[in-house]
């Protein structure tokens, strides 16, 4: 019978056999979550006996994690903004990276004014936002095309006891409305580098969420020529974009008449948010 240090031994040299990253960290992760058990408690205990259900509970967890689902996934938990956030395979394992998404949306929003989510997903973006500016009083809308998403978000709201409107939409199909920001982080991975994503992402998170079609951009096109209709007069759009995307996005954005567009990076330098904000000149395509 092995003990809670062989254990987690064994643990680690499995992942990192089956080639995860970090296989030290996510061994532990998983003990901790597998027994709800804290370091303190590992370290008073790590040479006693395990019993065998705690052993093949263990190794149940590994045997997942060697599979490469991603840990999120099975812990049910993700962390973003501070903030404990329900995942499960429906939805984006939320990124550090959308952070800036966040933050940057945060300093436009207004008292009493309007908030809407395109691509919701989990709700992280919306929810986060939500619960970090809750005296301004904001009225939050969440949409996305998959309904098993939304029921994740609806009880991330829940969890975090912020009120939000969840839609089911094909970005603005079923929008109603004028929003003083509109934030999204669509698909934007171009269908042909899908099969070269990490096996956690390629072959455990939704393609809905990843694909952005042919060059990445699709949704994006959409969402740049449709979203003046659903902002108010000076409303502001707010996008995460993939690291090579930044020039592309800002060219669209002006060529619809955007004003006060910039891009900004992140903490590696790369190109990870671009904002736009509407002014009385942008017209949509087919009136043009």
């Amino acid at each position: 019978m092995s003990t809670w240090r062989e254990a987690l031994k064994a643990g680690e040299e499995m992942l990192v056999r089956a080639g995860v990253p970090d296989g030290a960290y996510d061994a532990w992760a998983l003990m901790e979550f597998a027994f709800a058990m804290e370091k303190s408690y590992y370290f008073l205990h790590a040479d006693d006996k395990m019993e065998e259900k705690q052993r093949e509970r263990y190794q149940e967890v590994l045997e997942k994690r060697a599979e490469r689902i991603p840990l999120q996934q099975i812990t049910g938990s993700a962390w973003f903004m501070g903030y404990e956030f329900y995942v499960n395979d429906h939805v984006l394992i939320p990124r550090f990276d959308t952070e800036i998404l966040v933050e940057e949306a945060g300093k436009l929003l207004k008292q009493e004014r309007k908030l809407l989510d395109l691509c919701t997903g989990s709700g992280c973006v919306l929810l986060s936002l939500l619960a970090e500016h809750r005296g301004l009083n904001l009225t939050g809308v969440g949409v996305d095309i998959s309904p098993q998403a939304l029921e994740v978000a609806k009880e991330n709201a829940r969890r975090l006891d912020v009120k939000a409107e969840l839609v089911e939409s094909d970005l603005f199909s079923s929008v109603e409305g004028k929003y003083h920001v509109i934030t999204a982080n669509p698909p934007y991975i171009a269908s042909k580098e899908i099969g070269q994503l990490m096996p956690e992402v390629r072959d455990h998170e939704p393609h809905l969420a990843l694909d952005g079609k042919e060059d990445g951009l699709y949704f994006y096109r959409k969402i740049v020529e449709q979203a003046p209709d659903y902002l108010e007069e000076s409303g502001w759009l707010c996008l995460e974009i993939g690291y090579d995307q930044g020039e592309s996005l800002k060219t669209m954005m002006e060529e619809q008449g955007y004003d006060q567009i910039r891009i900004v990076k992140d903490l590696a330098g790369l190109d990870r948010v671009v904002i736009g904000q509407k002014n009385g000149k942008i017209r949509r395509k087919e009136n043009v």
